[in-house]
């Protein structure tokens, strides 16, 4: 009798192409799948508040209400913070015109007395550009007006998520007995991203804090906007640290010159090292559970389908999938060691 057996090399394209069909899809209906997936981590976010109070038996609108109000009232002021600041640096930019002619003529001269090539250097100052940042700035507002239309949706979905919060936890628990392996896995992904949450946001607020702080002392613009940015780019992989740092280097090189620009870009790699490479981690331990590689492939993957915000919720999308694509099957133990860059035990 002939073996029936599927080719493994059929059964990893089909699986491919499944998977690059499934985020095409979701990629066309980014706009909707994106405030899901916010409303969901940011009700896991404070799931131990709706913890704490039913232990203490608090009525159960209470246990809905506090939630729901703590989210609302956070997006809405960081949501606040950014418009102010956003629109003031759109106005403020335009009188920069003369400092950044005078620094592209600085380079120039600087340029052709030490015998490099003027055209060079003249592209990379010309990146620092008013108008070029005029343009990013009007973006950025574009970007903070496109989440406002969007809160009210946000705002349905987290009141319908922290209603029903209640019956999910019970439904997890009598499904044990029949899918014991989806259930762990799902609990272990609210645990995971809460505690990646909650570690990154006290560590970005520091963050945040510190580098208003030094740029309140250096008299660079804007700090509070900087530093609410710098909140923001610490929950993306990689690259969040950069993006923080680029828009108050380039604006203190245009206020207040290069020895500025040096000061806040020193300042900011400090109290990076310091925060994240040093103290953070002994907090957050392997709680991620990504290698680098992964985390750097997911922030790729999430930015191309949900935008900015796939950016920002990289890392809690990629613990989802890895708790229903792979912690959830008990034969996946050499996919949870290639995804976590650590062998399995036994």
């Amino acid at each position: 009798m002939r073996d029936q057996t599927v080719p493994r090399a059929l059964i990893l394209l089909v699986g491919i192409a499944g998977a690059v069909i499934a985020l095409f899809g979701l990629r066309e209906i980014n706009s909707i799948v994106g405030p899901v997936v916010l409303a969901l981590v940011l009700v896991i976010a404070v799931a131990p508040v709706r913890s704490w109070l039913a232990a203490r038996r608090a009525p159960t609108w209470v246990q809905v209400a506090v939630p729901f109000l703590v989210v609302v009232l956070m997006l809405l002021g960081m949501v606040g913070i950014l418009t102010i600041s956003v629109t003031q640096l759109v106005s403020l930019l335009p009188s920069y015109t003369k400092q950044f002619q005078a620094l592209l003529a600085e380079s120039e001269h600087w340029a052709g007395t030490h015998g490099l090539g003027s055209d060079v250097l003249g592209k990379a100052v010309q990146a620092f550009d008013p108008g070029r940042m005029l343009g990013l700035a009007q973006s950025l507002l574009g970007s903070v007006i496109g989440i406002l239309s969007s809160l009210f949706l946000i705002v349905v979905l987290l009141l319908a998520m922290c209603l029903d919060a209640p019956m999910t936890a019970r439904i997890l628990t009598t499904g044990e007995g029949n899918r014991p392996q989806l259930v762990t896995a799902l609990a272990m992904f609210a645990h995971k991203t809460r505690r990646y949450l909650i570690v990154s946001t006290v560590f970005g607020l520091i963050d945040a804090i510190l580098d208003v702080i030094v740029l309140s002392l250096l008299n660079v613009p804007l700090p509070l906007l900087w530093g609410v940015l710098a909140l923001i780019a610490n929950y993306i992989p990689n690259i969040g640290f950069i993006i923080g740092l680029l828009p108050p280097a380039m604006l203190a090189l245009l206020d207040g010159g290069v020895k500025t620009m040096v000061l806040v870009v020193v300042a900011y790699i400090v109290i990076n090292v310091v925060t994240q490479s040093f103290i953070m981690p002994k907090f957050l331990g392997d709680a991620v559970g990504l290698s680098t590689t992964m985390t750097f492939l997911s922030l790729i993957v999430w930015t191309f389908m949900l935008g900015p915000l796939g950016a920002i919720l990289a890392i809690p999308l990629s613990l989802l999938t890895r708790a229903l694509l792979i912690d959830s099957d008990p034969s996946a133990k050499w996919a949870q060691a290639l995804v976590s860059g650590k062998m399995p035990n036994g």
